[in-house]
């Protein structure tokens, strides 16, 4: 019985190994690229089905850059989101739930503005190269998101004008 086993498991990867060398490179790359999404979210949903719920949010957390929808955001914009957000908290300008403006914008410093904006404060920045930076930032935080988000904004907005009336 177990000779006859291992017979049809020879056959079954032979008969996918010549499938996979006569398949063309774009429908082998769509067919993986396909198994990478789907197979988390059929992993993730067994384990949920099963009562495992804290095992399958890795296997989500896996296919949310994947899959973006408009203004979703990737794994790479969400981390500099977080870093962002802990910068903030640790200077004591950001707390999730408050609303309105910061109270102390006058008093940032040009090293936190550098920090909250990610630059070198050693190298010497053109205004053309910090409005850019300012605006791939503002894309990830625009104040329509939600209020939370605004007060980003205005963080962001009041650290690219402490470094631009300091160059």
């Amino acid at each position: 019985m177990k000779l006859l086993l291992f017979a049809i498991l020879v056959v079954i990867v032979i008969w996918s190994l010549r499938a996979f060398l006569r398949a063309k490179p774009e429908r082998i790359a769509n067919k993986v690229r396909t198994l990478i999404i789907f197979l988390p979210i059929i992993i993730g949903g067994i384990l949920i089905l099963l009562g495992k719920f804290l095992f399958s949010l890795p296997f989500f957390a896996v296919i949310i850059p994947l899959i973006k929808g408009k203004a979703g955001l990737s794994l790479w914009q969400f981390v500099r989101i977080w870093s962002l957000l802990r910068i903030l908290k640790q200077q004591g300008r950001f707390q999730f739930g408050q609303r309105g403006g910061i109270s102390s914008q006058s008093s940032m410093t040009v090293s936190e503005a550098y920090e909250i904006l990610n630059l070198d404060p050693q190298k010497k920045y053109s205004k053309d190269f910090i409005q850019k930076r300012v605006r791939s930032i503002l894309k990830r935080v625009h104040p329509d998101i939600s209020p939370d988000c605004a007060k980003l904004a205005s963080i962001v907005n009041t650290a690219r004008d402490t470094i631009l009336k300091n160059l």
